[in-house]
């Protein structure tokens, strides 16, 4: 039974001193779906090492069966896909049922726009309210055609793919890896070659698997802050292994609870840091936290390293918009850092929080009030009056279906006075299945 079906479980954290330890959280969502879907548009065997086993990446797995793959788990992690090439998708018997994945979900909408054939994509009620036209309108300009949609641009929605794909110039109208990845994988299928413009950099490991599998990727600079992708049409990908690196995403959690609960010390192992995902970093080494990195090396074509963790004391810090496209999954778990740090946070320009699994800005205002917390939201600002380290906790976080928001809370309950309780804890499993015994082995107390 998937995440979205079963009966709310609520979690509860409590105090708990000393964090410590070293280990490794799963493989990163975002090089797990995409290792899924180049393996695929390749023809032959791809191999893949450390892929994240969480509902979201399973969907998209499914997704590339129905459309032809033949995919197996070969043991923990380890998993083959023998792919139909570009060019090669069968039409899928079923709807695509992506549950909770949004990245999944609009990256396969790039794929089947781009082929010839029919595909309805649908999702949990979380995924049925988020909207997909800014992902669609690209891929109908490159000939795809929407046959039905929900209200809004929503799913469930259907796409009739390209019957021959048209390569395209495209700028995106905001900082978003998602659209320039299902624009970029449409224009596998195109002949000559397809453009993103960029005016801010979004995270760019699209680009980089592409070239690890072989495809012409070129990226040059565009304007102050963007880039310029530019991919050459039909390929011929070659099967390639693909290493998945640690998920910063994921390693935000026990990172920020190592820096809030007294006397911590936690090694995180191959950890990716790739600078288009490390802002998280950048800002909480700019409130003064001790995170060292070790043995730094290249892992899938992704820098990693070790990060060794220790708790203290933090300050707040102004945090630029520029940055929010390097760190848009982690201002729920900064959110919490803010609140034990001396004086105010401001993070700036989070309009694109508010279309997130749950509206991600005011659920986590509700979770710090539930906390006792105070925090402002201005505009797309939100603004953390830090405590100084004493949060008094005792409330319950709404977590809206949201399992970053459900972390967040957690990792909160840690170092707060009294416990924080989370109203459901059951869609961790989207991206992180071994949250909870993880952080209890490090000495959490959550139950």
């Amino acid at each position: 039974m998937s995440a979205h079906a079963q009966a709310p479980a609520p979690l509860t954290a409590r105090r708990s001193e000393k964090l410590s330890g070293r280990i490794r959280v799963p493989g990163d969502k975002s090089i797990s779906h995409r290792a899924m879907i180049l393996g695929l548009l390749t023809v032959g065997e791809t191999r893949v090492e450390g892929l994240l086993e969480g509902e979201d990446v399973l969907r998209t797995a499914d997704a590339a069966r129905a459309l032809g793959a033949m995919v197996e788990r070969t043991g923990p992690g380890s998993w083959r896909v023998r792919g139909v090439g570009i060019g090669g998708l069968v039409e899928p018997r079923d709807v695509l049922d992506f549950g909770n994945a949004g990245t999944g979900s609009r990256l396969m909408m790039g794929v089947v726009a781009g082929h010839p054939v029919t595909a309805t994509f649908d999702g949990d009620a979380s995924l049925r309210k988020r909207p997909m036209r800014r992902i669609l309108d690209p891929l109908v300009r490159m000939g795809a055609e929407i046959v039905s949609e929900a209200e809004g641009g929503r799913c469930p929605l259907t796409i009739r793919g390209a019957r021959e794909t048209i390569p395209i110039t495209y700028e995106t109208p905001v900082p978003s890896a998602q659209i320039k990845s299902a624009v970029l994988l449409a224009g596998l299928n195109a002949p000559g070659t397809t453009t993103v413009i960029e005016r801010e950099a979004s995270r760019d490991h699209t680009e980089r698997m592409l070239r690890h599998f072989g495809a012409e990727v070129a990226v040059e600079p565009a304007g102050e802050h963007g880039r310029r992708v530019t991919l050459v049409g039909q390929p011929e990908l070659r099967p390639a292994v693909v290493v998945v690196p640690a998920d910063p995403s994921s390693a935000a959690f026990p990172l920020v609870a190592a820096l809030i609960a007294p006397d911590s010390d936690l090694v995180l192992e191959g950890v990716m840091i790739n600078p288009l995902r490390s802002g998280l970093l950048t800002t909480l080494v700019e409130m003064g936290a001790d995170i060292t990195f070790l043995d730094r090396r290249e892992e899938g074509g992704e820098e990693v390293a070790d990060l060794r963790i220790r708790a203290g004391a933090l300050r707040g810090v102004d945090v630029p918009a520029a940055r929010a496209p390097s760190m848009i999954d982690e201002y729920p778990v900064l959110a919490v850092a803010a609140a034990f740090a001396s004086g105010d946070t401001r993070m700036r320009g989070l309009h694109e929080l508010r279309v997130k699994e749950s509206d991600r800005l005011a659920a986590v205002a509700a979770g710090l009030a539930a906390a006792g917390v105070d925090s402002t939201i201005e505009a797309d600002d939100l603004i953390v009056h830090g405590t100084g380290g004493r949060v008094r906790g005792g409330g319950t976080a709404a977590t809206h279906l949201d399992h970053r928001i459900a972390m967040a809370f957690l990792v909160m309950g840690l170092a707060t006075e009294k416990p924080m309780k989370v109203d459901d804890g059951t869609m961790i499993a989207t991206s992180f299945p071994t949250f909870v015994p993880l952080m209890r082995g490090l000495g959490a107390d959550i139950a």
